[in-house]
């Protein structure tokens, strides 16, 4: 890039932008959002990535940066160019790499006996919010996906994605020596 170029370009300033394929939509548009809370979830990926050690999870970690921006950049393309080959599909087999990944770190960890709190360590905490954020892109996937089609691919991967936060948090917990903490109902009876 030359030393010329600006990172603002001053087009959005009257709440629009341009989807991939030329269309100008509001930056309110449902599928601004959903590409947009995508991309935040990214975000908190990218911090849990910086803080994890371990190389393992690291690695995937890593996958699912890269993964999640792909998505981005299918949710933001506009409908009508949805046509063009833009980027390259996420596939059944992203999903289930996911999955077989849940599997390896669900492998030690204790069954399950109460639902769990959001917590245990600063890193188990970071992975329940990834868990929570990608909730929240999904239903708002759904609700673009009820207007305007979204490959189900897509849809299920963010789907599993969400279930890898909640084993990787009660995972992370325990590496670090954490339990899970339960939720007590009413925590001031006895």
């Amino acid at each position: 890039m030359s030393k010329d170029w600006k990172i603002y370009t001053r087009k959005g300033d009257s709440g629009t932008t341009a989807l991939i394929g030329g269309k100008i939509v509001s930056k309110s548009y449902i599928r601004v959002e959903s590409y947009g809370l995508v991309d935040e979830l990214n975000s908190f990926v990218g911090h849990l990535y910086d803080q994890v050690e371990d190389s393992e999870n690291k690695v995937f970690l890593f996958g699912i940066l890269n993964k999640l921006f792909l998505i981005e950049s299918h949710l933001a393309v506009d409908p009508e160019a949805a046509d063009k080959k833009f980027f390259p599909d996420i596939i059944a087999s992203d999903t289930r790499t996911v999955e077989l990944e849940i599997d390896r770190l669900n492998v030690n960890l204790p069954e399950l006996t109460h639902f769990i709190l959001p917590a245990g360590n600063k890193l188990a905490s970071l992975a329940h919010i990834c868990r929570t954020v990608c909730r929240r892109a999904e239903r708002n996937i759904l609700r673009l996906h009820e207007t305007e089609p979204v490959d189900v691919e897509i849809l299920k991967y963010i789907n599993r994605l969400s279930d890898y936060f909640f084993v990787l948090a009660r995972k992370l917990s325990h590496i670090y020596g954490a339990e899970d903490v339960p939720w007590i109902a009413s925590p001031d009876r006895e």
